[in-house]
């Protein structure tokens, strides 16, 4: 596992965003007529929107072209209709989908309406295996450590369900809404296994809030009380974050990366 410290969340962003173009770039500079798209897993929420604009500046630029890219997101609120204004479909659409060349049929997110939330994340499931799995999974870190919805105490094989949040994951996600009972205490989302299962994993992990998440998934072992630490296991994961969330790395730990990237 690399971790890629940078400044701040700007410049991490700028770092993700170049990682992601050259992955799609190099993967349609090699690719034969005929075979699968470019398939990536997004995040919402505030950390991955400087990754997001970048990209969006890109695809503007004639730099990358998504036409050929499909998505799915990591998850979505029960109950929110698609265009009420908090739900992770209105999010993706109003940050991201709608400013760049991306086909509609190929962007999937969970349905948190849907008549049968289990069948709706089987259905999720098997359309990522459809597009023979996931190249590359974005994906940001809770304070409490989770990826996607997957709270202190999922499993680390779990796939796409629906999760139950937890208090201090709705008292965080209550600042995106005007107050916290308005917040969905339900989710659907990927299973750490879902994820698990790309080629590659990029973590973007900015802000001290998110230090001591960023030290237990780096410093101790996999725990599933923090559920990000399961990509120590991944053959190839990425950690980008910014100065503010190593304040709680060991000083030898943060020196170790510094030193690594520094002659990577």
């Amino acid at each position: 596992m690399r971790l890629i410290i940078k400044n701040d969340s700007s410049e991490a962003g700028e770092y993700i965003s170049q990682v992601i173009k050259k992955r799609i770039n190099d993967y349609f500079k090699n690719r034969k007529d005929g075979d699968r798209p470019f398939v990536i897993g997004l995040p919402t929420g505030s950390s991955p929107l400087p990754i997001y604009k970048r990209l969006i500046e890109m695809n503007k630029n004639k730099e990358i072209s998504f036409q050929d890219v499909v998505t799915f997101n990591m998850d979505e609120y029960v109950g929110l209709e698609f265009n009420h204004e908090f739900s992770y479909h209105y999010f993706m659409w109003e940050n991201f989908f709608n400013h760049i060349d991306i086909k509609k049929e190929n962007v999937n997110i969970l349905n948190g309406n849907s008549n049968s939330h289990e069948k709706e994340c089987e259905l999720y499931e098997e359309k990522i295996k459809s597009y023979g799995g996931i190249d590359l999974f974005l994906g940001g870190m809770g304070v409490d450590g989770h990826i996607a919805f997957n709270e202190p105490g999922s499993s680390l094989s779990s796939r796409t369900r629906i999760k139950t949040l937890t208090r201090d994951t709705i008292i965080v996600n209550s600042r995106f809404f005007k107050n916290i009972n308005q917040v969905p205490t339900q989710a659907l989302t990927v299973g750490v296994g879902t994820i698990m299962d790309a080629r590659e994993i990029i973590l973007i992990v900015t802000g001290h809030s998110k230090a001591m998440a960023l030290y237990k998934t780096i410093e101790e072992g996999v725990n599933h009380m923090w559920t990000a630490s399961a990509i120590q296991m991944h053959k190839k994961s990425m950690i980008v974050c910014d100065e503010d969330a190593t304040a709680e790395l060991k000083v030898k730990t943060y020196k170790y990366f510094k030193e690594i990237e520094s002659n990577y």
